[in-house]
């Protein structure tokens, strides 16, 4: 238990498999640590060594706890919240995370968060304005939003946009919609300026 005990850092997340190399009966010594508050369980196999600050247990970070559960890097973290940034009025928020990555797919709890992972063949690396853009034209049928309120406020918003990154992230990850709307509203206001 010792040994167990001297490899788990605070504010780290851990597998049941990266600990099991550390005792000789980790299932016991895991409901032990657990009942302790040494570790949280996060979800089947998967546990959180507590960092407390003065305000109480601080949660582990979304892209750790990701990674730990993918076992890998390679995953963007989009939240729907984030859309209400954009400036076309959107005020709802949603209780989801969309997890888009080569692995999983399915909604998942993980300590008391909900996410949605999908399959996708391509993404960025990180979350710009230009991607969120493309991102919620892909996503607005299924949004609490008024869809026509979004493509009337469009043609307004793209000076707010680097519309040379636009149209290269609209090729690289917008469905054929989304092409054809960016496309079309990209061409009206290059050729009125």
């Amino acid at each position: 238990m010792n040994q167990l005990h001297q490899h788990i850092k605070n504010g780290q997340v851990y597998r049941r498999s990266d600990l099991e190399y550390y005792s000789n009966s980790i299932d016991r010594h895991l409901a032990e640590l657990t009942s302790e508050g040494l570790l949280i369980k996060v979800s089947q196999g998967l546990y959180y060594a507590p960092r407390k600050s003065k305000f109480g247990i601080v949660p582990p970070d979304d892209n750790s706890l990701i990674e730990r559960f993918l076992k890998d890097d390679d995953f963007l973290l989009v939240s729907p919240n984030s859309y209400n940034g954009l400036g076309f009025g959107l005020t709802q928020l949603y209780n989801i995370t969309w997890v888009y990555n080569h692995k999983r797919k399915g909604k998942f709890e993980l300590n008391g968060k909900l996410f949605e992972f999908t399959l996708k063949t391509s993404f960025p690396k990180t979350v710009t304005k230009e991607f969120l853009l493309v991102d919620l034209l892909n996503h607005k049928e299924y949004l609490a939003e008024d869809q026509a309120a979004i493509i009337n406020k469009l043609p307004s918003k793209l000076e707010d946009f680097d519309l040379n990154e636009l149209m290269k992230i609209t090729q690289q990850y917008g469905s054929g919609k989304t092409k054809r709307i960016l496309k079309s509203h990209i061409r009206k206001k290059i050729s009125n300026d």
